[in-house]
């Protein structure tokens, strides 16, 4: 499982031009689901998102979760994360999860943020999206699991 992270004063996800979904401040996550991704590896994913300290506490540290400051997350199923760029100019995507496969493990981890107490948004599985983000810092971490 690969996860780009951006903290964001606001982000959104639109489908052949309309809006269907939004968030204000918190994560914008991108995730990438591999073949080898087990329920284990989506536990610990949500878990480690939902403890993630890069929101500024009354010193100006990043100290803070995203429950902390009520803040939301918008998660974008991504395969691309997974290309494979070593051979040649056309990727490989033979890492990433088959659809069928990755948008159940994408839908799980949803759930599991979700029992973490977030409050969690989604764009649209399989659908060429439009993603608008400002990322708010900037603040863009890399997980992989």
């Amino acid at each position: 499982m690969k996860i780009v992270l951006q903290r964001v004063k606001s982000a959104s996800v639109s489908v052949d031009g309309k809006s269907i979904s939004s968030i204000g401040k918190g994560f914008l996550l991108l995730v990438g689901i591999g073949n080898d991704d087990s329920e284990k590896t989506l536990e610990t994913a949500a878990h480690k998102i939902a403890k993630c300290r890069v929101f500024e506490d009354e010193a100006g540290k990043m100290n803070l979760d995203i429950e902390s400051v009520d803040g939301e997350i918008l998660a974008v199923s991504q395969f691309t994360l997974y290309a494979d760029t070593r051979k040649g100019s056309r990727p490989s995507f033979t890492d990433a999860a088959p659809p069928v496969i990755a948008e159940k493990k994408f839908n799980r981890f949803v759930e599991i943020l979700r029992a973490e107490r977030m409050k969690v948004q989604t764009g649209s599985f399989g659908d060429l999206m439009e993603v608008e983000l400002v990322n708010w810092g900037p603040v863009t971490i890399i997980y992989e699991f």
